[in-house]
């Protein structure tokens, strides 16, 4: 029986008074499902976006901002701006002698001596001896690619640069133990150094990271160092696009694409919902949403979905909002994903970076200045 047209009229209009995502009637039955649910989940999160840390704030708001380009994000994008730059403020301020950058980082290396899971007790570890990664890797640099990505840089940029250049991030991208307690973190980094015009160590990170990893040879693996290993490779597909700002090649990661294809009942059986997320997306990125496999992490990541509480638990039931915000963000562009778009930036929306915060300045304005 073909629907009331007049009953379809009303309840599009309705959609679209109230603000809700209207489902184009054309979309086949499934994706409608997964539209639905991707946007209960995104339901859940924007009543109460405002009450997350502002890093929290800045991880969904930049996602989203690069999937939809709606201007409701504008002021999370500018407040994930103002928060990264005081972070660095801080840096420039308080930790830029060998002393004070040790000193910082053992502080961030004894979180780690305290826990007692099998993570925390790797990346203790694997870092005790080189402490200064937390500060180097896992923050200034961060920060830095984080500006870049904006088109900004500090004020005090070669300062900064300078210190980052006292750090040996090929003996760390390439150690075996560093990528058993850290593989995402060490992909992203790869891919940051060579994105703020530093390093290009992404073929040495990918080498030391199949070798650690063999091919063949994950039944030696606990549950814990599959997902590590997991991370690592969706997290080379992630920086290779910007973070959903590019579609990658396929054929530039040809057997993380086979592996995935490969293993992805498995994958879906012993890991996390944010893995079984990543999966999928790296698919999308490399524009396969054909693929039997984005298929399939759209069915588990739905069917994990609590339809009361609107968002997707923790594997052990715990719906704690803010911890759960990075495997939701993840399911929402899962489920209703749009294509990868630049941005933004002081290049792509000068406008909406009109102002900026005391700290930094335009790369635009500089290479200007420059001309």
């Amino acid at each position: 029986m073909k629907p009331n047209k007049g009953f379809v009229a009303l309840i599009v209009s309705v959609f679209a008074l109230t603000g809700a995502s209207v489902i184009d009637l054309d979309t086949p039955p499934i994706q409608q499902q997964f539209q639905a649910s991707a946007n209960a989940v995104k339901e859940t999160y924007e009543s109460r976006l405002f009450t997350l840390s502002p890093y929290k704030q800045g991880h969904f708001g930049l996602r989203m901002y690069r999937q939809t380009q709606d201007a409701k994000y504008n002021n999370v994008v500018l407040g994930d701006l103002a928060n990264v730059t005081n972070r660095v403020n801080r840096l420039v301020a308080e930790v830029t002698t060998p002393t004070a950058i040790r000193e910082y980082s053992l502080r961030r290396l004894n979180d780690y001596k305290k826990g007692k899971d099998e993570r925390s007790q790797r990346r203790y570890k694997a870092t005790k001896n080189d402490p200064e990664y937390f500060y180097m890797g896992l923050d200034l640099l961060r920060y830095m690619a984080r500006l870049n990505e904006y088109g900004v840089q500090h004020h005090d940029d070669k300062k900064l640069r300078k210190i980052l250049n006292s750090y040996d991030f090929k003996a760390a991208l390439t150690d075996e133990g560093m990528i058993t307690a850290w593989a995402a973190q060490l992909a992203n980094q790869a891919y940051w150094l060579k994105q703020i015009g530093e390093q290009d160590l992404v073929d040495e990170f990918v080498t030391a990271f199949r070798k650690t990893y063999p091919d063949g040879e994950d039944y030696r693996l606990s549950p814990q160092q599959f997902g590590n290993k997991l991370y690592g490779m969706t997290h080379i597909i992630l920086a290779d696009s910007g973070y959903y700002q590019r579609q990658v090649n396929e054929a530039e990661h040809q057997w993380i694409f086979d592996y995935f294809r490969k293993n992805i009942d498995d994958i879906i059986l012993h890991t996390k919902e944010d893995v079984i997320a990543e999966v999928g997306l790296s698919f999308l990125l490399a524009g396969l949403e054909d693929d039997p496999v984005v298929q399939k992490a759209r069915t588990a990541i739905r069917q994990s979905i609590d339809k009361e509480k609107g968002m997707i638990p923790s594997v052990s039931g715990d719906f704690d909002f803010a911890y759960g915000e990075h495997r939701n963000v993840l399911a929402i562009m899962l489920l209703d994903w749009q294509a990868p778009k630049e941005g933004p930036s002081t290049t792509t929306t000068p406008k909406l970076f009109a102002k900026l915060p005391y700290g930094v300045e335009s790369k635009r304005e500089i290479t200007r200045s420059k001309g």
